[in-house]
């Protein structure tokens, strides 16, 4: 198959066939050198991030990168499908036929007689379903949470693990008794008497305040990530603004303490959300 540039009417699949092409060629004798010794372990830490660079354009809203990083991430599914090919495990088109299938299984709304109207009437059939599919498995995990993967951000893996523990019924009555819930835990890390202790109760803070995101049905990550730009921003402005004055940040600290940076911030804030901050 040549590699040179399709014609525009070459249909999706033609395209998605070619990379898989493109992908089996890299990996076979006279190939890529560095394609072929790769392995489902040296390719992992490529996935994570390019599914952090594909985040980073959607929170940017920029669809020029987005459709770039939209590429390369659908090429980590391809790369892992084809060593997985090599080792007579399965194809590409096995995990095709696989989601393809869930899909039609997991909304009988659209493709059968599912009755589901709201996107709450279709979450709840979609786990319903998914259940069913688990308990019908025997290789499915049998704890409730052993499904939840541990090798994901702790942030993610958490919130996870607060809505299946929650779906199961622990679960606080309202959200006062959540807030109630990291007040005590604040006041127990306040009387951590040494480092294993703050960070076990550090911990606890953590997740209590995921708790309180699905309580308000925000994303914890999102929240983070946004307020991340935020004080990206900010801390830029006092950055900036000290260079000016003909000083580092160390030095400013040196002379003022906190405070100019501090009035500095207070200026920032005033200047509400910059193109950074969006």
């Amino acid at each position: 198959m040549s590699d040179g540039s399709q014609q525009s009417t070459e249909s999706i699949g033609a395209k998605f066939e070619r990379l898989v092409h493109i992908m089996a060629r890299l990996r076979s004798p006279g190939g890529c050198p560095w394609d072929a010794e790769q392995t489902f372990s040296t390719i992992r830490p490529y996935t994570l991030e390019e599914t952090y660079e594909v985040l980073d354009a959607i929170d940017a809203q920029d669809f020029a990168s987005l459709r770039e990083e939209l590429g390369d991430f659908m090429l980590q599914a391809v790369f892992y499908a084809r060593m997985a090919e090599e080792e007579n495990r399965f194809s590409i088109a096995d995990s095709l036929d696989a989601i393809n299938e869930k899909l039609v299984r997991r909304h009988p709304h659209v493709f059968a007689d599912g009755d589901a109207t709201t996107p709450e009437q279709v979450l709840k059939r979609w786990n319903e379903i998914k259940a069913g599919e688990k308990l019908s498995c025997p290789d499915a995990p049998k704890g409730l949470l052993d499904g939840v993967p541990r090798s994901q951000p702790a942030l993610a893996e958490a919130v996870q693990i607060s809505k299946k523990a929650a779906g199961a019924g622990f679960e606080w009555p309202n959200l006062d008794e959540v807030i109630a819930k990291l007040h005590e835990e604040l006041d127990e890390l306040k009387r951590a008497a040494n480092a294993a202790e703050r960070e076990a109760e550090i911990g606890d803070v953590l997740f209590t305040v995921v708790n309180i995101a699905r309580w308000l049905k925000v994303d914890p990550e999102q929240a983070l990530r946004g307020t991340n730009r935020k004080f990206r921003s900010r801390f830029g402005y006092v950055e900036t603004e000290i260079l000016k004055r003909g000083r580092t940040l160390a030095e400013s600290a040196e002379k003022h303490g906190i405070d100019e940076m501090e009035a500095l911030w207070q200026e920032a804030k005033k200047r509400g959300p910059s193109n950074s901050d969006s």
